[in-house]
């Protein structure tokens, strides 16, 4: 038996029902989640006139010492003048605005360049009212200018839709930093628990060491990706899952769906996995899609977008057991002319079973950083169906195989 590649729309893991995985632009027909979303959060292109990538390693040598990559285009960050901006913009806020439940959220992640403009924008589409925060994300990492003073923060928008929104910092809570509290009176109650306090305005006020503290609009604590953060995926412009985790917690309930329209390298639907919330996440760019998907490999999940890479051929063992059946990777090579071919160029990789355009995953494996040798052999359940595999290789093509017989 050989190979053949087939036509695929959608690739399923487990039952699907954790979330979704797109390959749609933010401004597409989103009609089928409407007033679904507790959260919807937007990190879009700035518009800094850029371009922008995905480091992608390659081969066992490339996850274990970073020296083999390539360079993948992520998203082109261009606009001819700041109207078409936000006319792109416009359209992915109403879009934003029709996910969202009555009790939902908006949190729109930008920069100094069209932060004022967004903010306009935002009373237009949500009204005045509906403006709860302007929160400032401020880190350290990066350059310093000697031209100006150096631009180290983010400002994220906070919206509500309505004002039965839903929102509890008690779920965010803080370490109460001791810096903090240096400057008050220190006492001990009759119970022995600690406490300060401080007098102002002629009233005594008074703080328990082990009472929560909670945020404010202005983010510190959460630090910018560094270098050689284990998180880091090599996509340009991923966001530290504790950024995310704090929009979430404080603007859902267990259960809820959080959307992205901006998906990128699927930091917020990690986050929201996590949190044992849903998630919408939608990106354009076939490389946010090929690093979202390893990073949710293990998470009951529905991806749709079409598998396809013209060119390419693969070589497989099948061998039929009692339980479980054999699945050997041997060869996968590129189309003539890529760089990288062989298994070196496989990045992730799965069995499963293939239905009417649908492939279902039943098991799974990808190169990482903990993990850089992709194992070239998975189990397949013995249950009904045409059994298949797909390949997710270095340049960011999905192809889903199935047995043909000679």
């Amino acid at each position: 038996m050989g190979w053949v590649q087939a036509a695929c729309r959608q690739e399923i893991h487990g039952d699907g029902r954790q979330g979704d995985l797109l390959q749609q632009d933010a401004r597409g027909d989103f009609s089928r989640w409407a007033g679904q979303a507790a959260c919807v959060y937007l990190d879009p292109p700035f518009m800094t006139g850029e371009d922008f990538f995905l480091r992608m390693r390659v081969g066992d040598r490339g996850w274990e010492t970073g020296k083999d990559s390539l360079l993948l285009p992520a998203y082109r960050d261009r606009y001819a003048d700041s109207n078409e901006y936000l006319s792109f913009l416009g359209m992915a806020l109403e879009n934003a605005k029709m996910l969202m439940k009555e009790s939902g959220s908006l949190f729109l992640h930008l920069d100094c360049r069209m932060a004022a403009h967004a903010r306009l924008l935002c009373d237009e589409i949500f009204g005045e009212s509906n403006f709860v925060n302007e929160i400032i994300w401020a880190y350290q990492s990066g350059g310093r200018s000697m031209k100006r003073f150096s631009r180290k923060h983010d400002v994220i928008l906070f919206y509500r839709k309505s004002r039965r929104q839903f929102f509890d910092i008690t779920a965010v809570p803080l370490p109460r930093s001791e810096n903090r509290s240096n400057h008050m009176r220190r006492c001990v109650d009759e119970s022995g628990r600690t406490y300060r306090t401080i007098q102002s305005g002629g009233k005594t006020y008074v703080y328990y060491d082990d009472d929560p503290v909670y945020p404010g609009d202005v983010w510190t604590d959460v630090s910018h990706l560094q270098q050689k953060d284990p998180q880091r995926t090599g996509y340009d412009t991923q966001k530290p899952l504790a950024l995310l985790k704090r929009i979430i917690l404080s603007s859902t309930r267990p259960g809820d769906l959080v959307a992205d329209l901006f998906g990128g390298s699927g930091t917020t639907a990690l986050a929201a996995a996590q949190a044992g919330r849903r998630f919408l996440c939608s990106d354009t760019s076939p490389a946010a899609l090929s690093v979202a998907r390893k990073r949710l490999l293990d998470t009951e999940m529905t991806l749709t977008a079409p598998a396809s890479a013209p060119g390419t051929a693969l070589e497989a063992e099948f061998e039929p057991g009692i339980a479980f059946h054999d699945v050997r990777l041997l060869d996968y090579r590129t189309p003539e002319g890529a760089e990288i071919t062989g298994l070196d160029a496989v990045d992730q990789w799965s069995v499963g079973f293939y239905r009417d355009g649908v492939f279902r995953a039943q098991a799974s494996a990808a190169r990482k950083k903990q993990s850089p040798v992709l194992p070239d052999m998975l189990q397949l359940p013995q249950l009904r169906g045409t059994p298949a595999l797909l390949i997710s290789d270095v340049y960011g093509n999905r192809s889903v195989w199935i047995q043909e017989e000679n």
